[in-house]
């Protein structure tokens, strides 16, 4: 898996271009700090074009959490760890990707959503709920795995819905320590919180010593 394979489509018309311009902007600049006019600009289209399929920057927000949901649901949904037979590989599969996927600046890795709703948690409450409905998608699109994961290695005393929770929290939460770096540390610090993801799994799932990959 190279870092930062492109998982979204290349937009054909002003509202991909829109969305696509806000899935860009708001990863680097925050959605405070993104304005229309800096969404129109990056996406060469007009305001009147942003208006016309956007009630207001608000929407815009609802709009790019969704799309967001919709990209990464289809990309995480086709990825080759799902062809494992062994849930527990199917889970450590979905973490490895995760790791995979992060390299170069903070911006280029990091979730929108989590982005937005660390922001807009309180002023917007129609972007909360799309950026949760994103976060706990990919939570519950794992779900099945530790479940059944779960069963085989006789794992009790918490769920599969609580384990896949746990899941995105480390992720979002590598994904903001890493801001706190120098861009050259931030891909390596938030590696490491995923690693020790993994491991976590490993113990929980009795993965033999000699099947537990040294990430």
């Amino acid at each position: 898996m190279v870092p930062n394979r492109p998982f979204r489509p290349t937009p054909t018309n002003a509202k991909g271009k829109l969305l696509e311009a806000a899935v860009q902007l708001v990863r680097g600049n925050g959605f405070a700090a993104t304005s229309v006019d800096q969404l129109c600009a990056h996406a060469g289209v007009t305001k009147g074009a942003f208006f016309h399929h956007f009630a207001s920057k608000e929407a815009l927000g609802v709009a790019a959490a969704d799309y967001w949901s919709e990209c990464t649901g289809a990309f995480f949904a086709e990825a080759p760890f799902h062809h494992h037979a062994d849930p527990v590989d199917r889970v450590l599969g979905y973490i490895d990707l995760r790791l995979a996927l992060i390299g170069g600046p903070v911006e280029s890795f990091s979730c929108v959503a989590g982005t937005m709703v660390q922001e807009a948690f309180r002023s917007s409450a129609a972007i909360r709920i799309a950026c949760e409905a994103s976060i706990m998608g990919n939570a519950r699109a794992l779900e099945a795995d530790i479940a059944e994961a779960m069963v085989q290695r006789g794992v009790t005393g918490t769920t599969a819905e609580s384990l896949s929770r746990h899941v995105q929290v480390v992720i979002q939460g590598a994904f903001v320590v890493a801001k706190t770096q120098e861009e050259s540390a931030a891909p390596d610090m938030a590696r490491d919180a995923l690693r020790h993801l993994r491991r976590y799994f490993e113990f929980l799932f009795r993965v033999p010593q000699e099947r537990s990959a040294d990430q």
